[in-house]
């Protein structure tokens, strides 16, 4: 058991720099140990984006927020940023000459990422809170606010993000032009399938309720046009699938 009163103010920013009395008084067992349940925070945002799934990165570090310079910032880095938001799979790594400018002190510098951490704090860096200049750009993400479930990163059940909840999108909304903005955005390639349900596995999540109208060419669903909510009685029986060619990208040397 620890053997002194803790005295904090409470605008210390680590319990160990609060004053303490000396040992206390009290009778204390392991039946009054102390347990303590804090408010979830969200240590990273993206700002000035055209979605809450794009934009430039700014983490919250000792009650502030402040940006990431570019040095080394890539599409591992971007991947742990769109996990940490739940916005799906990273489309690109940008420079704010691309997302806008962010504010605030540079916390972080050169990160190190290998892509399957949960969080950006949990990734290494060069420099993690140097209040520095950045010599380059300050980094950003494109999160693709779509994602394919059930199967692999370029096949599945389609779940869309709409006001920050994952929903899934009937079949009757859905057609081949749509199928084929989808595989872009995810860097899949083309369409080579569209599915029913019984394809994948169901979830229960709520059905994106409007039609989807892409004419084919756009870089992410998002920018399709939408429809009114559409009239269809749509159950999760109706949950569209799909499998895209996954293409890779090589580099080809001679």
């Amino acid at each position: 058991m620890w053997t002194q009163e803790i005295q904090c103010n409470g605008n210390e920013s680590q319990i160990h720099f609060c004053p303490t009395s000396p040992s206390h008084k009290h009778s204390c067992s392991h039946d009054n140990n102390v347990g303590l349940v804090c408010a979830e925070m969200i240590n990273v945002r993206l700002v000035n984006g055209n979605s809450p799934c794009s934009g430039t990165v700014e983490v919250l570090h000792r009650g502030q927020w402040g940006t990431v310079c570019d040095d080394g910032w890539d599409l591992a880095d971007a991947a742990v940023v769109c996990r940490e938001l739940d916005c799906g799979e990273p489309v690109d790594a940008l420079s704010d000459a691309q997302v806008g400018l962010g504010s605030g002190p540079v916390w972080m510098n050169n990160a190190m990422c290998t892509g399957s951490e949960s969080t950006l704090k949990k990734c290494g860096s060069v420099i993690w809170g140097f209040q520095g200049v950045c010599q380059s750009k300050s980094a950003g993400v494109i999160c693709s606010g779509v994602r394919l479930v059930g199967g692999s990163r370029c096949s599945g059940r389609l779940e869309i993000l709409h006001d920050q909840t994952w929903m899934s999108v009937c079949d009757a909304v859905f057609d081949q032009q749509d199928a084929e903005v989808v595989c872009r955005e995810l860097d899949c390639g083309a369409p080579v399938q569209v599915l029913g349900a019984a394809a994948f596995d169901k979830e229960d999540t709520q059905m994106w309720t409007q039609e989807i109208q892409c004419r084919g060419n756009e870089s992410q669903i998002h920018l399709c046009p939408t429809s009114l909510p559409h009239k269809y009685n749509c159950s999760h029986d109706n949950d569209v699938g799909l499998v895209c060619a996954g293409l890779s990208k090589l580099l080809l040397l001679h």
